[in-house]
């Protein structure tokens, strides 16, 4: 079992930047994927970025250019860079990791709400 906190979000104004982390209970770079995924009141929860176990990064075109994913050197703790916030990433973002052991098993966080408003 692998236990993922999130931490934080907060209250930012639009054009304001904020950093999450995500801290796993096992090494993250044996993870065959890591994931930042958020979900806005009434809507589905969606893929924000996400980072193999070789390194490579993938983000939604909505937050292309504005947010990093990233790994801490020695640490077991993801990031999410996030700069130019705008009111519409408001949402809750939840840390999501892939292991595979028997068979491929995926782990959720409990999520840290981020909010962009004047």
């Amino acid at each position: 079992q692998v236990q993922l906190v999130e931490s934080g979000g907060g209250l930012v104004q639009p054009g304001e930047s904020l950093r999450l982390s995500c801290a796993a209970s096992a090494s993250i770079f044996s993870a065959l994927v890591m994931g930042w995924y958020r979900q806005a009141p009434g809507k589905q929860r969606e893929l924000v970025s996400s980072i193999t176990g070789g390194g490579s990064t993938n983000y939604a075109d909505s937050v292309k250019g504005r947010f990093t994913m990233s790994r801490g050197n020695g640490t077991n703790t993801v990031y999410l860079q996030m700069n130019s916030l705008k009111p519409e990433d408001t949402a809750v973002y939840y840390c999501k990791a892939i292991f595979a052991g028997r068979g491929v098993v995926e782990y959720w966080g409990k999520g840290t709400l981020v909010t962009v408003s004047s």
